[in-house]
């Protein structure tokens, strides 16, 4: 783990970390090829669906949008550990939250993304889906 470098007090820090499993670092072990190639089949499935409501409200759009491009992102950073082995041993996490010794797990800007995303759809879904019976 890299060195913490305070932003905004204890609060916001950058630290520096690759983390070579999926979300919240839990490890994948040998399986990470197949996670990999998961994301790519997750990542077509995204892009089409969001072809397919390119003409639904912009919150389910941005949705989609942000979630793409965050799995793109993360995605850009796995790949470089398959293409340059040694050098990329992780997907890069750098944004440090909490407070003291409390922390969330260091993150970055694609996983906020796919959060936020996340959230819009969901949020889109339960409140403003036209035709809901």
């Amino acid at each position: 783990m890299g060195t913490p470098h305070d932003i905004i007090g204890d609060f916001f820090r950058i630290t520096f970390v690759e983390n070579p499993g999926v979300a919240f670092g839990i490890s994948v072990g040998r399986y990470l090829p197949i996670i990999t190639v998961l994301s790519f089949f997750a990542i077509g499935l995204v892009s089409y669906y969001l072809y397919i409501e390119r003409d639904k409200r912009l919150e389910l759009r941005l949705g989609l949008a942000l979630i793409l491009g965050g799995a793109i992102g993360n995605m850009i950073d796995r790949v470089l550990m398959f293409i340059i082995p040694g050098k990329y041993t992780g997907v890069v996490d750098f944004i440090d939250i909490g407070i003291n010794q409390h922390r969330w797990y260091i993150f970055n800007v694609a996983d906020a993304s796919v959060t936020i995303g996340i959230t819009l759809v969901l949020l889109y879904s339960l409140f403003l889906e036209e035709n809901k019976q």
